[in-house]
């Protein structure tokens, strides 16, 4: 959470929200990736669970939620594109 505290104290709810989801995600994902090597086709279908997840939003779960789910999204989208480039230059 280092990396949030740098960040600007004038962010809405919503963003700091992102931030921490977005954070977090990654955090997650590392740790995965150092227990068992994660395969590029199993994040991919976890990403697209998640877009679906997203996309589900007819009960209307507020903004900070919203918010939560788009910073774990981008977490996701982050993550693959580094597995990618790291399996090119191997």
């Amino acid at each position: 959470m280092e990396e949030l505290d740098n960040i600007d104290a004038d962010l809405t709810g919503e963003q700091r929200v992102f931030h921490e989801a977005y954070e977090q995600t990654m955090i997650y994902l590392q740790n995965r990736q150092e227990i068992a090597p994660l395969k590029l086709m199993d994040l991919e279908g976890e990403l697209h669970h998640l877009t679906v997840y997203e996309g589900q939003d007819w009960g209307g779960r507020g903004e900070l939620k919203n918010s939560e789910i788009q910073g774990q999204v981008y977490a996701y989208i982050a993550f693959i594109d580094q597995l990618k480039k790291k399996l090119q230059t191997k």
